[in-house]
């Protein structure tokens, strides 16, 4: 198991979670944040931090966001275990799923 990030980080990207990851495992695509299942130690420590609650332990993903699961994994798809988001830097594109999302309008003190 491992933690995901999920609909509502979608064109918000607070990256308070990416100072918290001690394996640097969440990586930046262009509309969202993705953890790579592979380097996740499972360590909590990105979820609390979280100001819109976006980052959820595998089986706690609310109904209507299990599709997330997969989303993160696939993310990685092309590119592997590169062994730390701050080797890659940003990632150019995101999953076709979030892709494919409408814009997502957030409150405007997060954004």
């Amino acid at each position: 198991m491992t933690y995901v990030i999920a609909l509502p980080c979608v064109d918000l990207m607070d990256k308070a979670c990416v100072d918290e990851c001690p394996v640097d495992c969440i990586y930046e695509g262009e509309r969202m944040l993705y953890i790579q299942p592979d380097e996740c130690i499972d360590c909590g420590g990105c979820e609390p931090v979280c100001p819109v609650e976006a980052i959820f332990y595998e089986d706690d993903l609310p109904a209507g966001l299990d599709a997330f699961t997969a989303v993160n994994a696939g993310f990685f798809s092309a590119i592997g275990s590169p062994g730390g988001a701050s080797r890659v830097g940003p990632v150019g594109g995101d999953h076709a799923f979030v892709a494919a999302l409408p814009p997502q309008v957030h409150d405007a003190a997060l954004a």
